[in-house]
């Protein structure tokens, strides 16, 4: 390719993704019902056959073509139709659900969490009663209020597994124009993907907290002081903050010098000039880490209070005329100053941040195991009256109804985001528009409702699956009976899968010419970079490294 022909594909990759406007939100929610009916056909299947246990290539490859597959078509093939790829997904769920029964106790004892727990177990407080952990030994409830969630893991896989399909699928035309990213103002499944990474980052990031507030809750039961420390002061937390952000800020810096050195197609107006998706995921922890300062001395600012509070006061200095920033950000001329020519990424950090305590905020209650007051059944096993069977039996129903306070805590906090998504969109008085490149208060509304249903619809998919407990003891068994496996590896591991992720997709940017590929060779390339994504993800789950940056 000549360097005339160079620039002027390059022109062309610029304005194949430059100038879009987007699609409805009922398509959008359509298109990722997609990734809850793969989980539904998946639980289904595991629940009546125990198809995926033990791990085969063939089972393998099944929860490959569900959960992967899946997702591929719905952005690409059934991209005019996602409705009809759901229905083929959920309608066999239905007949194996209501038409055949789970295996017998004796062929599937060996594999499913519903087998006795080990008798070692049976001697410690916690492996009787779930519900009681609080009685405990000081190391008991922090393994018992961090339970291994299926849903949970499904959630964040499905997402990981959508955002790095896209990446590289928005360099196809088979991929629709109107799923890319909008220019300003309007919502598409890319401009999802960003906001539900960050706020799924959000959710998982309350774990540590979980484990404070257990582990002092704990120590406030041993002791007769009356504040419990809450580990290293503000300034140390403050620089550790600041040590988790360096990985990711030299992964931007990595990828700002690829760019500009191998002449990649930019979109300027998406983040700005220099800035890139990895230095807003810097800035983060150092800023989340000042929040939780906040939310520690005022108890009543919930981080969910926060974060609309903050996306709020972003919206009001948008749209003040004396400061005029909204036309700064989006139509002023790019001035020779650092600030001008990366406006985008600094000012719409506000409301990244806004949506990862959003996430935070669900995290807290999501991560916990709160359990409901034990029922009288329980308080026989916990005596030690039950046998093995009904002391499983009741952990069982325990998490069962656990579960449900959860779930009801999701639709609570969709319902709100919804309410407040409408406000601010449809009200006369607002009126506003969501814009992914400002990440303003409508567009930090729709990414936490969206993500708050999608939990919830997950949730609701694993009380139709398997029968299990979050019992200590059952952690193992619920990770590879409850749990596909495919999505788990892309969970454990997703940013470093999503790193890889970038890393093929400038391959194969760079390596062939995207634009002008058929449908069938495009398919070809997405579905052998899907696998590879996948083969190193299980790679990774398989030597058993957790690469956490």
């Amino acid at each position: 390719m000549t360097p005339q022909e160079a620039a002027s594909y390059k022109s062309r990759k610029e304005a194949f993704v430059s100038n879009l406007s987007g699609s409805s939100l009922n398509e959008i929610n359509l298109v990722t019902l997609v990734a809850s009916a793969a989980v539904l056909l998946w639980t289904v299947l595991q629940k009546r056959q125990s198809f995926f246990t033990p791990h085969t290539p063939i089972s393998l490859t099944a929860d490959f073509l569900l959960n992967v597959c899946g997702i591929l078509f719905a952005i690409t093939l059934y991209s005019s139709a996602p409705l009809v790829l759901s229905i083929f997904l959920i309608t066999p769920s239905l007949l194996l659900f209501f038409l055949t029964s789970a295996p017998s106790n004796s062929s599937s004892s060996s594999t499913t969490p519903s087998s006795k727990p080990p008798k070692a177990a049976k001697a410690s407080p916690s492996s009787s009663s779930i519900s009681n952990a609080s009685s405990t030994a000081p190391t008991s409830p922090a393994t018992a209020t961090l339970p291994v969630r299926p849903f949970l893991t499904h959630y964040r896989g499905s997402m990981m597994i959508a955002t790095c399909l896209s990446i590289l699928a928005v360099d196809f035309r088979i991929f629709p124009r109107r799923f890319a990213k909008v220019e300003t103002w309007g919502t598409s499944l890319m401009d999802l993907g960003v906001g539900s990474f960050v706020f799924s980052a959000g959710v998982v990031s309350a774990r540590a907290l979980v484990k404070l507030s257990s582990s002092s809750s704990s120590s406030s039961t041993t002791t007769t002081t009356a504040a419990v420390p809450s580990g290293p002061n503000f300034t140390n937390r403050f620089l550790i903050s600041i040590r988790h952000s360096l990985p990711l800020l030299l992964l931007g810096l990595i990828r700002l010098y690829s760019v500009k050195n191998l002449d990649y197609a930019e979109h300027v107006t998406e983040y700005g000039v220099h800035w890139n998706f990895f230095f807003t995921l810097a800035l983060l922890p150092p800023f989340v880490e000042i929040s939780d300062t906040i939310t520690r001395h005022l108890p009543l600012l919930s981080y969910d209070v926060l974060s609309v509070l903050l996306s709020l006061i972003y919206e009001i200095a948008l749209n003040e005329p004396r400061l005029d920033l909204l036309r700064y950000i989006l139509i002023s001329p790019r001035g020779p100053d650092w600030l001008s020519k990366n406006r985008e990424g600094v000012f719409s950090f506000i409301g990244y941040l806004a949506i990862f305590l959003a996430g935070r905020g669900t995290g807290t209650r999501v991560i916990r195991f709160s359990p409901p007051s034990p029922s009288p059944h329980s308080r026989k096993s916990r005596s030690g009256t039950g046998t093995d069977d009904d002391d499983h039996a009741s952990l069982i129903l325990i998490t069962r109804q656990e579960r449900r306070l959860v779930l009801r805590a999701l639709l609570t906090r969709a319902l709100i985001y919804s309410a407040l998504f409408l406000l601010s969109t449809h009200v006369y008085a607002c009126n506003l528009d969501p814009s992914r490149r400002l990440a303003n208060l409508p567009y930090v509304l729709w990414i936490s409702a969206f993500n708050n249903a999608q939990l919830l619809l997950f949730g609701l998919v694993e009380h139709c699956g398997p029968s299990f407990s979050y019992a200590a003891q059952d952690r193992d068994k619920v990770r590879h009976f409850a749990t596909s496996r495919i999505l788990r590896v892309f969970n454990t591991n997703g940013l470093a899968v999503f790193l890889v992720a970038n890393l093929l997709t400038g391959l194969v940017n760079l390596t062939m010419n995207t634009l002008d590929t058929t449908a069938l060779g495009a398919m070809v390339v997405l579905i052998i970079y899907a696998a590879v994504l996948t083969g190193f993800a299980l790679g990774l789950d398989y030597t058993g490294v957790k690469i956490k940056i």
